[in-house]
């Protein structure tokens, strides 16, 4: 019994520390996020991406770089734009680029793991898009992409999934917004992005909690053993024969498939992957892992039809097990690859007096500034996305983040006061 409890309490320990560690990065991106949603307009968007070309795919990905980075939001808005004609792979650009190469999650990252993992971040995003786009030029699902289509359209006219209409509906009042931002003053535009800061977290904060949650529990309670058999060969100090590195790709993603957790939340179970000797491959595919996994392809199946929704599925698990070998090898080629974890997040000291502390101090100062400017504006919406996860979904995330914060405030009470 005093294992467990000294295992809760160093869970709580780890998962508040890795947060601590992040505080700061997760404000300064959403906030330059927030920013950029405002003051660069999307003004015909959807009337620029009506084919397969590469200038279509480049604005899809240039607007997914500059929106939100959460992948339920990503999807709604893909979903909006494959509606109103953009072509399928400048939509599947836009989704991919914005879950894969927003400022915010490269921040992340860089507290986390490092800069190559930054490069593997948005270089292998741009190959993610290009992959994809092979691909889908070489199988040409147009039978697909037309019933996906024809899935939509009747799903639009359906009243029992209004919920989904809302969404889209608040996606129009946004736009509207953005098509008129030219009238509004300096100080009605910051008032915006207050408002947009408040909605990125409405969107994120239970997959966040969530994701730091499972990342303690990870630490404190899953041995070396099981990663050593879940990725083979991790023991062996960073010489990877190909077939290694293969099956880290794959079951990377098949690992994120059953967490359930955004892109935000799994980057510190990625570096709890790496501190156990996954590969670099190993560890970029699972990141990159947030739009295969299980709600998703639930999501997908609402949108556009289950058979769309697998072959969406297999062509991203393709692309994103290639993406991560071609990463793997390049940074290697160039002798840029990293050879393992040198210092492993859980030998680090995460409360104390550094140039942490202080940036957390700073950029929860602007955070507060940021909420203020939020709640003089009179717009609302800023919980457009949160319908597109589903309401059971939507009920069990809040239940599991509620009692995360629960686990996590006995957890710290027993460190502190009681062991």
């Amino acid at each position: 019994m005093d294992r467990f409890l000294n295992q809760w309490a160093e869970a709580a320990y780890t998962s508040t520390g890795f947060f601590w560690m992040a505080v700061w990065a997760f404000i300064l991106g959403y906030a330059v996020s927030s920013i950029i949603q405002v003051f660069v307009t999307e003004d015909r968007m959807k009337n620029l991406m009506g084919d397969n070309s590469i200038k279509s795919i480049s604005i899809g990905s240039f607007f997914g770089f500059i929106s939100s980075s959460c992948s339920f939001s990503a999807l709604a808005t893909t979903k909006t734009l494959f509606q109103k004609g953009a072509s399928f792979i400048g939509s599947l650009a836009f989704l991919l680029a914005s879950t894969n190469l927003v400022i915010e999650l490269g921040i992340v990252i860089s507290i986390f793991l490092g800069w190559q993992f930054i490069v593997g971040e948005y270089v292998g995003g741009l190959l993610l898009i290009g992959i994809s786009w092979l691909i889908i030029s070489l199988v040409r699902p147009n039978g697909l992409i037309k019933k996906a289509r024809t899935h939509l359209k009747e799903l639009t006219n359906d009243d029992s999934h209004s919920h989904h209409e809302h969404s889209d509906e608040k996606h129009h009042k946004q736009s509207d917004e953005k098509h008129h931002e030219h009238e509004s003053t300096l100080t009605q535009k910051w008032a915006i992005v207050g408002q947009k800061y408040q909605m990125e977290w409405n969107m994120v904060w239970k997959d966040v909690t969530i994701g730091f949650t499972i990342a303690g529990l990870v630490a404190a309670f899953v041995p070396k053993s099981f990663f050593e058999t879940l990725f083979i060969n991790t023991a062996q100090g960073g010489d990877y024969s190909f077939l290694t590195l293969l099956e880290h790709a794959v079951i990377g993603p098949v690992a994120a498939f059953f967490t359930f957790i955004g892109s935000m939340g799994n980057i510190p179970l990625a570096a709890l992957l790496y501190d156990n000797g996954v590969s670099f491959a190993g560890v970029m595919a699972f990141i990159f892992s947030d739009l295969v996994v299980l709600p998703v392809l639930r999501i997908n199946a609402k949108y556009y039809g289950w058979k769309m929704s697998l072959f969406i599925l297999i062509l991203l698990f393709i692309a994103l097990t290639s993406t991560s070998l071609i990463m793997h090898y390049g940074l290697d080629w160039t002798g840029f690859l990293p050879k393992g974890a040198t210092n492993s997040i859980m030998e680090q000291e995460h409360f104390q007096w550094d140039y942490t502390t202080f940036m957390n101090i700073g950029f929860l100062i602007i955070s507060g500034i940021l909420l203020w400017l939020g709640k003089k504006g009179n717009h609302s919406g800023h919980h457009h996305e949160m319908a597109s996860k589903g309401k059971v979904f939507e009920k069990v995330l809040t239940t599991v983040a509620y009692t995360s914060y629960v686990w996590l405030a006995i957890g710290l009470v027993l460190k502190y006061i009681i062991l």
